[in-house]
């Protein structure tokens, strides 16, 4: 009985041993790494890791590209045109994490480097008249890739980006009219889905919206050379909430607003935004420039902002709300088609003008409201708003 007792407490203890060993053995997975390049024409996933971007990645009509949460795609501008284009009926799955979120970079860190993310849909755009005074619902891109948009869609769905960043993008083109920005959508539905992304010092806009139904949540614009936000052709989001933008170094509108010259009523509305200026950042063209306010309507621009912050403006010359033209204040202010609501301005800048102060700039009552309350963009911190350690939304 003393040998069966033995036996039994020497096998235990082998076994202890084992489960011992298997506990504290860790299988580390190697990180993936890879070139992400060409044309995606079928599903295609790519696991968490480290790429490379090569030329135009194309997202083709009935393909849809993933790339895993915690990724990081890096362009360089020794290949040429780097870039990410989805075209119409094509979609992205970029789903980050505010712990792990999607990075799109560039080798050489530098403004201007690559071409950012493109997408294209077929939701309702209107790009001018024509000679009959009638609305023209197409136009071309100006990206460089002369791609038509404009549809009836208005549901168009191009997939979903959670927790992307897109960094040093904004490229110029040698034609000298062509340009890209950190995110740009051409005529993107409402069915697509895009939250918690950032643009970082990019060397044009931050987001552009060309026309189309999209509506986006959560978005920062930090350190890009001309507009944080920009939008033409009828763009007409409803559901945009904490938008949140800082200018320093060079830098132009913090919003510019415009609809093509084509009077209308589509209203986009954003609640909840935040319009920074750091001291001494400058216009794209010096000093000669005059884009140095925080929010610049044009062209029949319109729509809905409230919960409005803006500080940092102190140009002598600059307003928080400029009205380009004799058309948009007759057209859009004067008829109440632009409401700022609960705006709160700081540094003493002045409220509302004229381009040149020729027209007297004066809202319906209710329609421009200042208060004291409002602070403008809420957005919970993470690994998702920092870049290299730096918190841009602190």
């Amino acid at each position: 009985m003393k040998k069966l007792v033995l036996s039994f407490a020497t096998l235990a203890l082998i076994l202890t041993s084992c489960s011992e060993d298997t506990d504290t053995t860790q299988v580390t997975k190697p990180v993936v790494e890879g070139e992400i390049t060409g044309e995606i024409t079928t599903n295609k996933t790519f696991e968490k890791g480290n790429y490379t971007i090569k030329g135009t990645v194309r997202v083709k009509s009935g393909a849809t590209l993933t790339i895993a949460a915690g990724s990081v795609i890096t362009a360089d501008i020794s290949n040429g045109l780097d870039m990410v284009l989805v075209e119409n009926g094509g979609k992205v799955n970029f789903t980050g994490t505010a712990a792990e979120p999607i990075i799109f970079t560039e080798k050489s860190k530098t403004a201007g480097s690559w071409g950012g993310i493109v997408m294209f849909g077929d939701a309702p755009i209107v790009s001018g008249k024509d000679a009959n005074g009638n609305p023209i619902t197409t136009a071309t891109s100006e990206d460089g890739t002369n791609t038509v948009y404009g549809g009836n869609n208005a549901t168009h769905n191009g997939g979903v980006m959670k927790y992307v960043q897109v960094q040093f993008a904004g490229k110029k083109l040698s034609d000298n009219t062509s340009e890209m920005n950190g995110f740009s959508f051409y005529s993107v539905g409402s069915g697509t889905v895009l939250e918690n992304l950032v643009a970082y010092k990019g060397a044009d806009d931050g987001f552009e919206f060309y026309g189309g139904t999209v509506s986006a949540k959560n978005l920062i614009s930090y350190g890009n050379f001309d507009d944080s936000f920009d939008w033409q052709d009828g763009w007409k989001g409803e559901f945009n909430t904490d938008w949140y933008a800082y200018q320093e170094g060079t830098g132009n509108y913090g919003m510019e607003i415009e609809a093509k010259n084509v009077n209308n009523s589509f209203y986009p509305t954003v609640d909840r935004i935040t319009l920074k200026r750091a001291p001494g950042t400058q216009t794209e063209g010096g000093s000669s420039a005059a884009e140095y306010d925080a929010i610049q309507f044009k062209k029949e621009g319109n729509g809905i902002y409230k919960n409005v912050l803006v500080s940092g403006y102190v140009n002598p010359n600059a307003v928080a709300v400029r009205i380009q033209d004799a058309g948009t204040n007759t057209n859009q202010v004067n008829t109440g088609k632009i409401k700022l609501l609960n705006i709160k301005v700081n540094d003493g800048t002045t409220n509302f003008g004229f381009k040149d102060g020729s027209v007297q700039v004066s809202f319906p009552i209710d329609n421009y409201k200042t208060t004291d309350a409002t602070t403008g963009a809420t957005l919970t911190a993470g690994a998702w708003s920092s870049v290299d350690g730096l918190n841009l939304i602190k």
